[in-house]
């Protein structure tokens, strides 16, 4: 069960007597613009502090701007946990849970486009901006054949490449595309999604006892909907409660 702290338990997600969790700034769904570093706001800082409050440990927060840095992380030590999405290409060096909630991405294309489809993107000539080592572009990275994939240090910076150098598409977060369409007159977003992103919670792949217990606790958390309750407290649009996992 989701409440069992064995010694084991503690001693890999608290090594050091306190739970250190490493969080995205980057995406705005989790972590609320303008947050601050060492006291952040938003949906993951929630989930992490009711966390550290089940295990009986204070949270130490660390910031990182984008999921790659986030994810290349785990091989300083630099945190016992991450708010981060779960992608094959992560799963070598962290043990994920189940998603606790789900983000479609999808893209955007310019004013008088003649794209008028997900499946028409992945077509020879197309260039894409996207952000690098999200995981959007992890997928696209496994599954784009023809398109051509631009790649970009963060989210803003895709957005400023797909306009200033004209590309033909702009992968990204529904929820953030919204707000990017509005600055384009005449842009769309394409109906659909080519992937729902899996917002999880990782942990180091030796650290087993750890990832069972993050599991237990991720179930947990969606069944009580304690997730629920903290995407609704921080006013977040545009993401849902992901299922339950397989039993």
């Amino acid at each position: 069960m989701a409440n069992e702290i064995t010694p084991a338990v503690r001693s890999e997600l608290a090594p050091t007597g306190r739970l250190r969790v490493g969080i995205n700034h980057g995406n705005f769904l989790l972590v609320t613009p303008g947050s601050s570093a060492t006291d952040p706001r938003g949906v993951a800082p929630d989930l992490a502090r009711e966390l550290g409050r089940r295990l009986g440990v204070p949270v130490e927060f660390s910031k990182f701007d984008t999921a790659g840095g986030l994810a290349d992380a785990v091989r300083s030590g630099a945190w016992d946990v991450a708010f981060l999405g779960a992608e094959p290409q992560r799963a070598a060096e962290i043990a994920f849970t189940a998603a606790y909630l789900e983000i479609p991405a999808t893209y955007l294309v310019p004013a008088g486009s003649s794209i008028r489809s997900i499946a028409e993107v992945d077509r020879e000539g197309v260039r894409i901006s996207v952000s690098e080592k999200s995981a959007y572009e992890l997928w696209l990275s496994r599954n784009i054949k023809h398109a051509q994939l631009i790649r970009t240090q963060g989210i803003d910076a895709s957005f400023d490449t797909f306009v200033g150098q004209k590309m033909d598409a702009l992968a990204g977060l529904k929820p953030r595309l919204l707000m990017d369409v509005a600055k384009l007159p005449g842009a769309r977003l394409l109906d659909g999604q080519f992937t729902a992103v899996q917002q999880a919670i990782g942990t180091p792949r030796s650290r087993v006892a750890g990832a069972r217990y993050l599991r237990d606790f991720v179930e947990d958390a969606k069944a009580s909907g304690l997730v629920a309750k903290v995407i609704a407290g921080n006013g977040v649009r545009g993401v849902s409660v992901a299922p339950a996992a397989p039993v």
